[in-house]
């Protein structure tokens, strides 16, 4: 089932349906877990991205982008921008993740500084690892 047929731009999914649509713990300790540390709201908005189009959950503290969550079918994916300030860290940090992000990590592009790590979370190691390139971007 394609996500983005589900839901036009005039028809934004709920919270509920997109959970219902994952159908994936993880993606319920993860909103649970970002709400309760960052004390932010989760906003659901469409996007034209090329990376990812349709529909998506962001999370934004003080006007800075943490993550952008897509939803997948039986998954979801996060996109977190680790920048110019954080990349060292980051590169620090690739030793204690896990191979998947490591993998990913080396092989995504650095462009103006950036790397845009586009994470697929299907199990805690990886959602572990996630949070701490989030922790890279807001220190709690």
């Amino acid at each position: 089932m394609d996500w983005n047929t589900l839901y036009s731009k005039e028809n934004p999914p709920s919270m509920q349906q997109i959970t219902d649509f994952i159908n994936n713990p993880l993606w319920t300790e993860f909103n649970q877990q970002i709400q309760s540390v960052y004390q932010i709201k989760p906003r659901i908005e469409h996007s034209c991205c090329s990376m990812q189009a349709g529909w998506n959950v962001k999370y934004k503290k003080g006007g800075k982008s943490l993550c952008t969550l897509y939803p997948m079918q039986g998954y979801f994916i996060v996109l977190v921008v680790v920048g110019n300030r954080e990349l060292t860290e980051a590169e620090f940090l690739m030793p204690q993740c896990s191979d998947y992000v490591q993998t990913v990590f080396q092989h995504t592009e650095t462009g103006n500084g950036q790397k845009w790590l586009m994470l697929d979370v299907r199990n805690q190691e990886v959602m572990r690892d996630v949070f701490c390139l989030i922790q890279l971007r807001k220190k709690v």
